[in-house]
């Protein structure tokens, strides 16, 4: 049974494949680069592309996507044409030529406004019942192919399956003051209290919706990974987050300090993945607790999966700006 993996010149694509090939699965990667894990170079923008490449395909994961960073540098259009018309070219391919099952990389910046509360109030805690509120083209096209997969599921019963991540990326962050206070290590340490995912238990998460795809029929969930933080938290770590994370951890301040790491002093947002725990059997392996148990050992809290991807970034060009221009 073949699997087609769209984007996988890409971080998460080249760990699909990496991951598939390694077990010995029929797996065909797509996308407009050439790379290693490429078999067929072309756009799913391009229907009679998709058209072939989809022949004797039985499950797709879809994570071809123009991404946040490319918000500054392409159109509003390039955005629709590949996230939106690129997203429905692979779906009406897919009804019509029988696949099984089809997986949809999302994203929690779908969730956009949402994210970040006024000031004085507590942490937001999102889950999938939260409205997303897109605050860019990157956002808005999201939420479109989510809609376009839902209604594939429901009119066409192709059995789909949404899963919106958190950030598993390793280039440095998009905002320059996180840059300037905090290495790309530590802030990616941190963030996997609430808002970080390793690319391994990314992989994981995306081969697991596809063996149940077809039991869920539609299904919506945040992969990230797990937050040691409870609801009744979320002001405190609003106002005082280190405070909070050295109650929960008691070792976790030498540790910093040995490396002269900091906590983020305040924290806006916690992701809950317990519905894509309870639904697909998900258990993301690389968590906070993972993080200080590779310092006391003095090892790299990544994956192997996420070493082996490395860094690609967004664009063949450098910008003042910093690692890429955001708007």
């Amino acid at each position: 049974m073949t699997i087609l993996v769209t984007g996988s010149a890409g971080h998460l694509g080249e760990a699909l494949m990496r991951t598939l090939q390694a077990s010995g699965r029929a797996a065909c990667g797509i996308d407009i680069k050439p790379s290693p894990f490429t078999t067929e170079v072309g756009s799913i923008t391009d229907r009679a592309f998709v058209r072939r490449a989809m022949a004797g395909v039985r499950t797709v994961i879809h994570s071809a996507t123009l991404h946040k960073p490319h918000v500054a540098t392409h159109s509003k259009q390039d955005f629709v044409d590949v996230n939106v018309s690129g997203t429905l070219n692979l779906l009406e391919e897919a009804a019509s030529q029988g696949v099984e099952r089809f997986i949809f990389t999302s994203t929690t910046s779908a969730f956009g406004a949402a994210l970040t509360p006024a000031q004085g109030e507590p942490a937001a805690w999102l889950t999938e019942d939260v409205a997303p509120i897109p605050r860019n083209i990157y956002g808005v096209t999201k939420v479109s192919a989510e809609g376009l997969c839902e209604l594939f599921a429901r009119r066409n019963r192709l059995p789909t399956v949404v899963l919106r991540t958190s950030r598993f990326f390793s280039e440095a962050d998009d905002d320059e003051a996180m840059r300037s206070r905090f290495s790309s290590d530590n802030a990616q340490a941190n963030e996997l209290l609430c808002r970080r995912v390793d690319i391994a238990d990314v992989v994981d998460a995306h081969l697991l919706a596809a063996e149940r795809a077809q039991v869920i029929g539609f299904g919506r969930y945040i992969i990230s990974a797990t937050t040691p933080f409870s609801q009744d938290q979320l002001q405190a770590l609003r106002d005082d987050a280190p405070s909070m994370i050295r109650q929960l951890f008691p070792d976790c301040a030498p540790l910093y300090a040995a490396r002269g790491w900091q906590f983020f002093p305040s924290i806006d947002r916690v992701y809950v993945n317990r519905l894509a725990m309870t639904e697909l059997g998900w258990r993301p392996r690389y968590d906070f607790s993972h993080v200080l148990e590779c310092l006391r050992r003095n090892d790299d809290f990544r994956s192997p999966l996420a070493i082996e991807v490395g860094s690609k970034g967004y664009h063949d060009q450098t910008f003042e700006e910093g690692p890429y221009p955001v708007t």
